[in-house]
């Protein structure tokens, strides 16, 4: 339930350093929200994002993925390590743990269009340490998902996006931020760094949304990160 405004603490930093290139889940932010449900597979997302960089001429690049998205990224360098300079992910146990492949059994995303946006816990709405602006813009942001976006989302995409059982064949150079007040997620960070050949952790002081919640020693790690594997 989140945009490209997730990374607004960090762009102009980063863009001193990177070419930014933002995309948002279907239904979410600009993106649109078609009503085929194949669309929104993992691989149709990897299709979308490799048509991207072919159109761009970019040959290798960095990607990046925060939380539901780190698993789309995570596949990305799976599918794609040839074209993968690096990658980055946050906390997420979406990528790193089975939770997301189960919530896609269904469950209170059945009756997709009665869907109360502001109850699911992770509408932003919920979050304690934005900033107060960002939260307001990132709260108007969610309530204007498309409810069926969300739906296909949760039983569709979220059941392609756990890496556990292949995490180990990652073979592109790794960077986790991790946010170590989310106690829920420590076991799958140890996990990461038993598993994933090539991984750098960067363990910082904040939640779920570690790159806004310390932006500024985020933004730190991923140009360090990226200086290494330019």
């Amino acid at each position: 339930m989140s945009s490209n405004l997730q990374w607004a603490p960090n762009r102009s930093t980063l863009q001193q350093h990177f070419r930014l290139l933002g995309a948002e889940l279907w239904g979410h932010g600009e993106s649109p929200a078609p009503r085929e449900p194949g669309r929104y597979r993992v691989d149709a997302y990897l299709s979308e994002f490799e048509a991207v960089r072919a159109r761009l001429g970019i040959e290798r690049w960095f990607v990046c993925g925060q939380s539901f998205g780190a698993g789309i990224a995570m596949r990305y360098a799976l599918a794609n390590p040839q074209v993968v300079r690096g990658l980055i992910v946050t906390n997420s146990r979406s990528a790193l743990n089975d939770v997301a492949a189960e919530a896609g059994s269904g469950g209170r995303f059945e009756a997709w269009q009665e869907l109360d946006l502001r109850s699911l816990p992770y509408h932003p709405c919920h979050a304690q340490r934005f900033p107060v602006d960002l939260k307001a813009q990132m709260e108007a942001s969610a309530d204007r998902i498309d409810a069926y976006a969300l739906w296909q989302a949760a039983r569709t995409t979220a059941r392609g996006l756990s890496c556990r059982a292949v995490a180990s064949r990652i073979r592109v150079p790794t960077l986790l931020v991790n946010g170590r007040w989310e106690k829920a997620f420590q076991g799958d960070r140890d996990f990461a760094v038993a598993t994933i050949p090539d991984l750098t952790v960067a363990d910082l002081d904040a939640g779920h949304s570690v790159n806004i919640e310390a932006s500024s020693d985020f933004d730190a790690a991923v140009i360090a990160f990226g200086a290494r594997h330019a």
